[in-house]
């Protein structure tokens, strides 16, 4: 009776790793569970790539964020970003000092900062189906206007 179920345990496990093997999984469907890092990303193409990488790696500078998404639009540019866990409950006072740090560097600049993980996963699809050449420029400035109005809607 036990070498019965045993081999029953077996043939499942073994049935379900062998079912999961040939998947695979988006970067964004993982996006809440592991650093993503997407590429900073311009909804149009202009010069301003240059700039926007500068603007993630000085938001990666903050000890206590582990994953930052930058997207920049016409007149927006979208910073989402993960705070690491043991950091969680300081987050009003992070985001308090990211836009304090950013607005002091980039004046001319209009950001909207958010650490909310559904913003965080939108704007991670937006960056791969920019960058799988899914969007035009044209719609990737749509959505992004989109989500910065969901950022303003969950305050």
């Amino acid at each position: 009776m036990v070498y019965i179920i045993r081999v029953i345990f077996i043939v499942c496990v073994s049935l379900l790793v062998s079912c999961s093997q040939g998947q695979t999984e988006k970067e964004s469907q993982l996006a809440l569970m592991k650093t993503t890092n997407p590429n900073p990303t311009v909804t149009e193409n202009n010069s301003d790539q240059d700039n926007v990488e500068r603007i993630e790696r000085e938001v990666e500078s903050i000890d206590e964020i582990y994953d930052v998404a930058v997207v920049k639009g016409k007149e927006a540019t979208l910073i989402v970003y993960k705070v690491k866990h043991m950091q969680r409950f300081r987050m009003k006072q992070i985001e308090k000092d990211l836009n304090k740090k950013l607005e002091e560097k980039y004046p001319n600049e209009q950001f909207t900062v958010s650490s909310d993980y559904k913003i965080f996963l939108e704007a991670v699809r937006l960056v791969e189906r920019k960058d799988n050449g899914n969007l035009s420029d044209k719609q990737a400035e749509k959505r992004l206007n989109e989500i910065v109005k969901m950022t303003s809607a969950m305050k």
